[in-house]
């Protein structure tokens, strides 16, 4: 009688342990990880050992309000993802506007020099000690070439 409670014992024992999950894989270092958990993604598929055996159901699981849907779009990714696309779109509009804000203050500034230079005055600048210089005829040209490479820059 002894035996039989025994037997009946393990054979329930052998029987509970194929009802829990196991998986076994190798993992990036090459040791083996048992778990009752699937490996992370980042496990390749050859590295994976041994699955946990399933029965077939009978009906397919029902979706419920909080579980993600496998074939269709998921609405809430597709918002928030409209919305960095807006923000995006709305910090590009301020940069250009900020640069094209930048360029016609270049441009008005570069048209009163030009014209300043076309008046035929004398122009004085301030060199690197301080003090005025007043431009002669070579350094008079160059920066009214400098400038008008400003205007056909910034003033298109």
């Amino acid at each position: 009688m002894r035996t039989i409670h025994y037997l009946l014992a393990t054979v329930t024992c052998l029987l509970s342990l194929q009802a829990i999950a196991h998986w076994q894989w190798l993992d990036k270092d090459g040791h083996k990880v048992f778990s009752d958990r699937a490996p992370p993604p980042e496990i390749p598929e050859k590295n994976i050992l041994q699955r946990p055996v399933t029965l077939p159901t009978a009906t397919p699981p029902q979706a419920t309000a909080s579980s993600p849907r496998l074939g269709g779009v998921d609405r809430e990714l597709v918002e928030k993802k409209k919305k960095v696309e807006e923000a995006e779109a709305g910090k590009r509009r301020a940069d250009d506007d900020k640069v094209a804000a930048s360029r016609a203050e270049n441009c008005a500034r570069a048209k009163r020099a030009k014209v300043s230079f076309d008046s035929g005055r004398s122009i004085a600048r301030s060199n690197e000690q301080g003090e005025p210089e007043i431009l002669d005829a070579a350094g008079r040209a160059a920066e009214l070439k400098r400038i008008q490479a400003i205007i056909d820059v910034d003033c298109n």
